[in-house]
């Protein structure tokens, strides 16, 4: 009976030891902070380092144009709800934002032209003329319109019907068909939309016009 004092205090020192070695394994030992609790609560997703964000270059490219190219997206109108979109050189040109769309055609002409109205016949030559559909693009045109979107390069403009999708990128006086054009036929047995087809987006590089004589 008179030995149950020491092994009382014996008990509770070997329990304070062991409290103290097991606190300095979890703790990481003195001066060190608290890794290894962290390391037991982090999961291993939370460890890995994020990948880096891939870069955007203007108006939303994932590469940069070479010299002497001008940077450009072409957005064209998801059925009669979402307005198309056309931006040159990281400068938005036209968008529902800018409220400066419509439906039908919505054409951009990049050659400092101040009357964006008269369209296609006063031109001048190497003026850019940047085209999205929206909603419809083909009910007004009529066989003129269509031959002179043909003169800028266009392949489908004279095939264009009602709804269709259409972004088109020409140029005045060009010689050959552009290879910026893409278009989508209204067909009820292929349309993304119900009465309209797929919306359309293009980006790319387009060499800008020598001045040289």
């Amino acid at each position: 009976m008179r030995l149950a004092g020491p092994l009382r205090i014996v008990a509770l020192v070997v329990s304070v030891g062991l409290t103290w070695i097991v606190a300095s394994i979890l703790l990481g030992g003195p001066g060190s902070g608290f890794p290894r609790i962290q390391q037991l609560f982090t999961s291993p997703e939370s460890s890995v380092t994020a990948a880096p964000r891939a870069r955007k270059y203007k108006c939303g490219l994932p590469q940069p144009c070479p010299e002497e190219h001008l940077a450009f997206r072409v957005v064209s109108g998801a059925a009669n709800v979402i307005g198309p979109k056309i931006c040159l050189e990281d400068k938005m040109l036209m968008s529902s934002v800018k409220d400066n769309v419509g439906r039908g055609l919505n054409i951009a002409l990049v050659n400092d032209v101040n009357d964006l109205l008269k369209f296609i016949r006063p031109l001048h030559e190497g003026t850019l003329v940047f085209v999205a559909s929206y909603d419809d693009p083909a009910t007004k045109m009529n066989e003129e319109t269509r031959k002179l979107f043909s003169e800028l390069g266009s392949r489908n403009a004279k095939e264009l019907a009602f709804r269709d999708s259409w972004v088109f990128v020409g140029a005045k006086g060009v010689q050959n068909k552009s290879p910026f054009e893409q278009h989508v036929k209204n067909s009820k047995h292929t349309n993304k939309y119900e009465g309209w087809p797929e919306a359309l987006e293009m980006e790319g590089c387009i060499p800008r016009r020598s001045t040289a004589s």
